[in-house]
């Protein structure tokens, strides 16, 4: 049990038999003498992707969830899922498209991943925050373009698309933010 009071962003709490992982908390006091102050929540269930609100009164309980972080591997794409491989166990998990087409554009055979695992099953899989990949394919640099930062769309190794400054050529290795999808530096 965790007091509503002690909720943070990260958190994985358990709502409705679900794994629920805490986005963000406000706090919200009452305008009224002798109101509950509230504590404001949005969470998304790791079952379903939902991404839902909540209001609970400051010192309730609620149940964390049997949740699990576990550092893990992922191996190769299969159909529409990928293998990944937890690195403690090394037991293999096969997870579908809903799991994996999030983190797809990011990850390199033997990357190293974040794998969510609720009551024995992965429910998540994060991809590092930053990670360092080669373009394959973006027209050419643009000549005297330094009046504006000027942007052309490159393909990365992945099949990833994503925005890079007009220096950049085909070759290059390249910094990409995996929780905005955007490119940070070159590698």
């Amino acid at each position: 049990m965790i007091l509503t009071n002690d909720l943070r962003r990260g958190l994985v709490i358990q709502l409705d038999q679900a794994p629920c992982l805490v986005l963000d908390v406000s706090f919200q006091s009452p305008s009224a003498r002798g109101g509950n102050t509230l504590v404001k929540t949005k969470y998304r269930n790791l079952l379903t992707g939902q991404v839902l609100e909540k209001a609970f009164k400051a010192g309730d309980k609620v149940d964390e969830a049997d949740f699990e972080r576990r550092k893990g591997q992922f191996l190769y794409p299969s159909g529409d899922g990928g293998v990944f491989m937890d690195l403690e166990s090394y037991e293999q998990y096969e997870l579908g498209e809903e799991l994996f087409a999030p983190v797809q554009g990011y990850l390199l055979e033997g990357a190293e991943v974040t794998l969510g695992v609720f009551q024995g099953q992965v429910v998540s899989v994060d991809a590092p925050m930053v990670v360092e990949l080669v373009v394959t394919d973006t027209a050419p640099a643009i000549k005297n373009a330094t009046a504006t930062a000027q942007t052309k769309e490159a393909v990365l190794e992945t099949g990833l698309r994503l925005q890079v400054p007009g220096y950049l050529e085909a070759g290059e290795k390249v910094k990409v933010d995996t929780r905005e999808g955007r490119f940070v530096s070159r590698a």
